[in-house]
């Protein structure tokens, strides 16, 4: 059905490629314009293709590139749907959305972890106790940016240091060039399939003692909670930062992040 009221509207989502289709998807429905912004060719396989759609890929490097932006594409609303731990874009955007005066939603993934023994709560990739790291096995499931100084830290300690990056040119790179023996790097895509959970087999493997990932709500957080879960090894899992805004209006939830766009909703009044 066309809806004229939307069908000038803009709206950008920034976003990988756990929430962003879903969002977009929805929008596209209700007749939005949709301009997506993701930082590799890969994450736009993920996205549909649809005349009302624009895919944007690569980093976006300062506040100017971002203002820039809305204006020239004339953007009525902003949806932060990126990374929890995410903290510079999530930063520029608002800061951006201030300046031009535009709307700005925050969607967050819910973190729903349950604590159970052998799973730790800690505020840094740093906090895992030195006292007791000699020849532990620990697993860095942290993405690349931080990986070589973390791994950097451990190895000092005595820890035996291994990894689990993404197939992408980026982490991969990263994996390599770090301090982290080749034979301890590992590349796969986080399994998707209960029963079938290929980081299983790769702890076995490496006899995994300690797992240290941040929460980050993703499908590789689920698969390493219900691997220890069911073993002896640790879960150290790095808290979220606070929140990304200091008055936020953040959504657990596509359908009301949705529906409080169609309100028109004026978060600046």
């Amino acid at each position: 059905m066309h809806n004229s009221e939307n069908c000038h509207e803009n709206v950008w989502i920034l976003s990988g490629t756990s929430d962003g289709p879903a969002i977009v998807n929805k929008l596209l429905k209700l007749n939005y314009v949709v301009f997506v912004s993701v930082v590799t060719h890969q994450a736009r396989k993920s996205y549909a293709e649809n005349p009302k759609l624009h895919i944007i890929t690569g980093k976006l490097n300062n506040l100017s590139e971002i203002t820039n932006f809305i204006e020239n594409n004339k953007i009525n609303y902003v949806i932060d749907a990126t990374h929890p731990f995410a903290l510079i874009i999530s930063k520029n955007l608002n800061e951006a959305c201030k300046i031009i005066k535009k709307p700005l939603f925050a969607f967050e993934r819910k973190s729903e972890i349950k604590p159970f023994n052998n799973f730790y709560y800690i505020n840094s990739l740093k906090d895992i106790n030195k006292e007791g790291l000699i020849n532990k096995n620990i697993l860095l499931a942290i993405g690349s940016r931080f990986l070589n100084e973390t791994a950097s830290y451990y190895l000092k300690y005595g820890a035996n240091v291994f990894t689990r990056v993404i197939p992408r040119y980026e982490s991969i790179s990263k994996a390599f060039g770090s301090c982290i023996k080749n034979s301890n790097i590992a590349i796969l895509e986080p399994s998707k399939k209960k029963g079938n959970i290929l980081e299983k087999k790769l702890c076995d493997h490496w006899k995994i003692d300690y797992i240290l990932c941040r929460d980050s709500g993703s499908y590789a957080q689920i698969n390493w909670e219900k691997i220890v879960h069911e073993s002896d090894m640790k879960l150290f899992l790095v808290k979220r930062p606070k929140l990304k805004y200091k008055n936020p209006l953040i959504f657990l939830d596509y359908d009301k992040l949705i529906n409080q766009i169609t309100k028109k909703f004026n978060i600046l009044e």
